[in-house]
């Protein structure tokens, strides 16, 4: 496997890199933190991505995409996290628009594909409930039968962009009790349902995220994404493909860091001398530095598994995975103690990568899970 990209791919990654440097610099970030912007996004920003057509990377030709691959998702996605970009790529592409394609039908995808390739709907992916951690299956939210449809009732938390989804994608149990491997079923529902109340929910990275509480909230057959009962599976594969699309955006997290880090080892003297010329700074950057090319490697390296269809591709994710939650982490920190004091207050922008670093590795599986995951995946 040749874990690097395609001239294709290094073309996206470089319009990706300009249009990012032009349109999103880290000062809009905090500019929106500051002003409590409701959407905490531009969707201004978000039309022009649409133009690029990076909302439609993994869209099928016949659903008005580009019928490319994670690969390329991961190409935008890294050059992204760079800035730190807050418009709903993971929750609307990586999220939302795989489970759709995972498991809608024919017509569900020919009536929101084309809409979210143009930027006009939004999707969040409600699954994530208290003390859940990252088992997909263990769903307390019920669906009850109700004549020819379903009744649900009950709440998910960290739901990314779910104050801005027009439509979201929730998972309930259809059968058996929590943590159960079968009985879990995905819902597309409306955001405006009556019976749906969504509150935004503030996060330490400054990820938009929101609480959705469901007292009532009438579901058809027709709503159902995948099958009944069955939804467990459709939100494993949702969230092995989103992972992959995560660890893309955690590597130009800690590239940027990095980055931010090296200028400042250069510039900053101490006893006439750069910080940079110490030996023992030297060293921790080059531990940095290797860390990082092993995690481009793994992400790389899971795209093409995924792309490809292979079958021990979970191995792959769960690779990558384990690798830029660690790295993503040590950068941070590290980024945060050489910078001294200055890194240690809110003035500096090195600490809304460390934030980020922190919730992201706490995201879709920590690096511990993805170990056991793997070990479990080898036979062990």
């Amino acid at each position: 496997m040749s874990l690097v990209l395609s001239e294709e791919q290094v073309l996206l990654k470089d319009a990706a890199a300009d249009f990012v440097r032009r349109e999103s610099p880290l000062s809009r970030i905090r500019q929106l933190r500051d002003s409590q912007d409701p959407d905490g996004f531009s969707r201004d920003l978000w039309a022009k991505m649409a133009e690029l057509g990076w909302q439609g990377i993994i869209v099928p030709e016949e659903f008005g995409g580009s019928g490319l691959g994670y690969a390329e998702l991961a190409c935008v996605l890294e050059e992204c996290g760079k800035a730190l970009v807050p418009e709903p790529l993971m929750s609307t592409v990586a999220l939302g628009t795989t489970a759709l394609l995972g498991g809608a039908s024919d017509d569900t995808k020919a009536a929101l594909l084309p809409e979210v390739v143009a930027g006009r709907t939004l999707l969040a992916l409600a699954h994530h409930e208290k003390g859940a951690r990252f088992d997909t299956r263990r769903v307390a939210t019920l669906a009850e039968p109700r004549g020819d449809g379903f009744v649900l009732s009950g709440q998910k938390t960290l739901v990314w962009d779910g104050h801005v989804a027009d439509k979201l994608i929730v998972s309930a149990r259809t059968s058996g009790a929590a943590g159960d491997r079968g009985g879990v079923t995905a819902f597309l529902i409306d955001s405006g349902q009556p019976g749906l109340e969504i509150d935004r929910q503030p996060t330490v990275d400054l990820r938009s995220a929101s609480v959705v509480t469901m007292n009532g909230v009438e579901a058809s057959a027709a709503d159902i994404i995948g099958l009944r009962d069955q939804g467990g599976q459709l939100l494993d594969e949702v969230f092995d493909r989103a992972t992959v699309c995560l660890c893309a955006e955690m590597l130009g997290n800690m590239e940027a860091a990095f980055a931010m880090t090296l200028d400042y080892l250069k510039t900053r003297k101490q006893f006439g001398v750069p910080i940079g010329s110490f030996q023992a700074l030297k060293h921790r950057a080059a531990v940095m530095f290797t860390e990082i090319e092993l995690s481009r490697s793994a992400v790389y390296g899971a795209c093409q598994a995924l792309d490809a269809g292979a079958d021990d591709y979970g191995q792959s994710v769960s690779v990558a995975k384990a690798r830029c939650s660690d790295t993503a982490v040590l950068v941070g920190n590290e980024g945060i103690q050489m910078h001294g004091g200055i890194g240690m207050t809110d003035e500096h922008d090195i600490g809304f990568f460390a934030k980020r670093a922190r919730a992201s590795q706490l995201s879709m599986g920590d690096a511990a899970w993805h170990r056991d995951r793997f070990a479990a995946l080898q036979g062990f």
